[in-house]
């Protein structure tokens, strides 16, 4: 009884604090920028964000949410399904009586793992490549179109280490490579990571990133072995978050 109220009373705070979910891209990686971790193979996550206007591309020129859902399929490949609502204002439907949130942008999201964290030698990262969004229907099918439809489009090849710093400490160094062809929302780049799990609390992960565009700090918590929560600090000072549910089917 007492762990539902004390669930009952995270996500209620979650909640006052405009969260809605886990990454913001509804995939596995830091705060906005990608890794070379992977889940578990055959894990499940279904989620949501409060998206901050200063993390979106300025087609969303106010605050928003996204929701997802998330599966490892096989131990190298990851899969996800995410939406992020738009205002019915920004369509110009106000004038047809829709108000708020009343459409939606989807996409998919694929990571694919070439390598594994020591796979060869000691030393060797784990290796990524992936995509998001990477068609518009606006233009027939076309990949990474340089404007309409696929704003979140990106493609990347991710690098991540673990590095053994004092005592049991080890911090995680993920670097990526970024390409998209927007001209309104470019991320091409270099984008670094930095990652840190307590060894006396790993359930915490404190996370510093550059994402090609921007800096940001923020910190994952990992509560009943399910529910993921995330927080963000996009430029250091605009606030995004969110919550996720995971589970590792059998």
């Amino acid at each position: 009884m007492m762990k539902f109220k004390l669930l009952f009373i995270v996500l209620l705070c979650c909640l006052s604090l405009s969260i809605s979910a886990q990454l913001t891209y509804g995939t596995t990686g830091l705060l906005h920028a990608p890794s070379a971790e992977m889940q578990p193979d055959k894990t499940f996550m279904v989620g949501g964000n409060f998206m901050n206007k200063e993390l979106t591309p300025p087609t969303w020129y106010y605050h928003t949410y996204n929701y997802f859902l998330n599966i490892t399929i096989f131990p190298w490949m990851e899969v996800a399904y995410t939406c992020t609502l738009f205002k019915a204002e920004a369509l110009g439907l106000k004038p047809y009586g829709y108000s708020g949130f009343t459409n939606q942008d989807r996409y998919f999201s694929l990571r694919l793992r070439a390598l594994k964290e020591g796979q060869f030698w000691e030393y060797m990262p784990a290796v990524v490549v992936g995509t998001s969004d990477p068609f518009t229907s606006s233009g027939g099918g076309v990949i990474s179109s340089t404007e309409g439809n696929g704003y979140y489009s990106r493609f990347y090849i991710a690098a991540s280490k673990h590095v053994p710093i004092v005592g049991k400490e080890e911090i995680g160094v993920h670097l990526s490579y970024l390409y998209n062809d927007r001209k309104e929302y470019k991320l091409n780049g270099f984008a670094l990571g930095v990652t840190y799990n307590p060894s006396f609390h790993p359930q915490l992960r404190l996370i510093a990133e550059y994402d090609s565009k921007d800096f940001a700090l923020g910190a994952t918590y990992l509560l009943f072995n399910h529910f993921h929560i995330q927080v963000q600090m996009q430029k250091m000072q605009y606030f995004s978050g969110g919550l996720t549910y995971q589970l590792r089917l059998k």
